[in-house]
């Protein structure tokens, strides 16, 4: 981490998740595109743009500011399929390439800088080859570093040696890619890089940790690791041999997992893990393919698994360019398989921790679970992930283990304030309702999702008050609530109950007193869309034999939704 960093010649194709859509799959990328991830735009083309559309809208408010939008799932495979060709042609005129992420690779500007005439000769070379190559535009930034370089690519800029510092310096803290820091930062008083690298280095890592001392350096101008690193101890290569030649895209990644399992276990052996991975490829009639991913953090073992199958992918399906340019397929099915760590760092996280937080069992567990993966299947093993919601059933997404742990839905899992409705034709806001051991409640209007939300009103109207229920049922049971007189109780169209709830019935079983209960939580959701939209309200009940339940009544019945511990 000492000394200067390296002259680096980054290419970023702008919009590449839209460009890889349009490649792929024929999306026509001229027209108004977006990429989407967990409900939010993730990129969008420049016509999107045009008219309003930005990275970080949900799905309805970016279709609201650009009714014909075309909507695009985010795949990685995809763009690391498409980007391909992109850097096969940057390869025809200069050595060395590292794709740092589908849409941008990097390599040492000094050797094409030289024999090309000069930095922005070369730079300006790579790019024409590119388009007549692929028909991809392309920009290229040439900086100290490849933070920087990635910064200078954006604007086509190329900033002269030592003059690193100063070009960062001017720049939003938000150019350092961590959202919850550069808000952080902000609120601080700390507004441009210059800013964030003037205060003292020790300050920065007591109170950001690793991860903000790391931003730091960027900041600074100090790359924290070269982008030409030393070459690893042969032995933390791994490498399979097949009698079977690989030409099927599913082989190769049930092959990659495997391999890549392997890598990590001999990397955590030595203490160490992978940010830099070489992919080497030999074919049955000797043809040898290779390949290096960059990666800004660690490399976990599904993470190498990620990278491997789609590295195979692109060579095994030859994915074709815009102009229709395909890279040259192998000749002959994959009969060798060899992962290099081309950059190598000490992990201080697999030491135990001093309070269990981190260690061995972590890593043996993790592994474990990655080898039932292998086994059953990626869908065999899930992990859950809380987000927004107003149910608890909607604020819980299980996603595969390894797989990145976004929610299904933004916003935080629980609020802490009860919620704020909307109440009655005139929209004043009154509280959701009041909580009375007698059995006696008082609520609010209906709330509405589809409404734009009023600065100060907490997200997902409608939702319950924490705590979260322990235990949220697949499939809600059929219950019945009645009375002292052992008559049903309903819910009027004015969010009233016709009586006060006395006795549960769950299903076949025996009626159970209510001892307390607190609601109604009224709900209308998609009301603008009468084929789809739920209209029904929740209640929180308190049983004599010490169980608690939430329970909802939707078109006239009863149902137990969840289970309190």
């Amino acid at each position: 981490m000492t000394g200067a960093p390296t002259r680096t010649l980054l290419l970023w194709c702008p919009d590449w998740p839209v460009l890889a859509a349009e490649i792929v799959d024929g999306v026509p990328a001229t027209g108004p595109v977006a990429v989407l991830h967990a409900n939010r735009v993730v990129a969008c083309s420049e016509r999107a743009r045009a008219d309003g559309v930005r990275r970080g809208l949900r799905r309805r408010e970016a279709q609201g500011r650009c009714p014909g939008l075309t909507v695009v799932d985010h795949d990685p495979g995809r763009d690391a399929r498409a980007f391909e060709p992109v850097v096969a042609a940057v390869e025809e005129l200069a050595a060395g390439v590292e794709v740092v992420r589908p849409g941008a690779c990097a390599l040492a500007a000094r050797g094409p800088g030289r024999y090309l005439g000069g930095e922005e000769a070369a730079a300006e070379q790579i790019i024409e080859h590119v388009a007549q190559t692929c028909a991809v535009e392309s920009q290229v930034g040439i900086a100290d570093g490849v933070f920087a370089a990635g910064l200078a690519a954006r604007a086509g800029q190329v900033v002269p040696p030592g003059d690193t510092p100063r070009f960062l310096a001017g720049l939003a803290v938000e150019a350092l890619g961590r959202p919850a820091l550069a808000d952080l930062l902000r609120r601080l008083g700390v507004r441009t890089l210059g800013d964030f690298a003037a205060l003292p280095a020790g300050d920065v890592l007591a109170r950001f940790g690793f991860d903000g001392a790391l931003a730091h350096r960027l900041a600074a101008g100090r790359d924290h690791r070269p982008l030409a690193v030393r070459q690893p101890p042969v032995d933390l290569a791994v490498t399979a041999d097949h009698d079977e030649p690989i030409d099927r895209v599913d082989a190769a990644a049930f092959a990659a997992r495997a391999l890549a399992e392997r890598l990590h276990d001999r990397l955590a052996a030595h203490g160490l893990a992978c940010t830099r991975l070489g992919i080497e490829a030999v074919t049955a009639h000797g043809q040898e393919l290779h390949r290096v991913w960059r990666h800004d953090g660690l490399l976990t073992a599904a993470a190498i698994a990620d990278r491997v199958r789609w590295q195979l992918d692109g060579w095994l399906s030859g994915s074709a360019g815009r102009s229709g340019a395909r890279p040259a397929r192998p000749t002959a099915g994959i009969v060798r398989l060899r992962l290099v760590p081309d950059g190598v760092l000490a992990r201080g996280g697999l030491q135990p921790g001093l309070w269990g937080e981190t260690g061995e069992e972590r890593e043996r567990a993790h592994r474990a679970l990655s080898r039932v993966q292998g086994i059953l299947g990626p869908e065999a093993v899930v992990t859950a992930v809380l987000g927004g919601g107003r149910s608890p059933a909607d604020q819980v997404r299980l996603v595969p283990w390894g797989d990145e742990r976004l929610p299904a839905r933004p916003g935080p899992p629980a609020w802490p304030l009860e919620p704020t409705l909307t109440a009655g034709p005139a929209h004043a806001a009154a509280p959701a309702r009041a909580v009375r051991a007698d059995g006696g409640s008082r609520a609010g209007g209906v709330a509405r999702s589809g409404g734009v939300a009023r600065s100060g009103e907490p997200p997902w109207p409608g939702r319950i008050p924490p705590p979260a229920p322990a235990v949220v049922l697949p499939a809600p049971l059929a219950a019945t609530v009645h009375d002292a007189a052992g008559e049903p109780v309903g819910v009027s169209a004015r969010l009233q109950l016709t009586a006060a709830p006395a006795r549960l019935v769950v299903g076949a079983a025996r009626p159970v007193e209510i001892v307390g209960w607190a609601g109604p939580w009224p709900v209308d959701e998609r009301w603008w869309a009468p084929a789809e939209a739920r209209r029904r309200a929740r209640f929180q009940v308190c049983l004599a034999d010490g169980a608690a339940l939430l329970l909802a009544v939707e078109a006239g019945r009863w149902l137990v939704e969840a289970i309190y511990d």
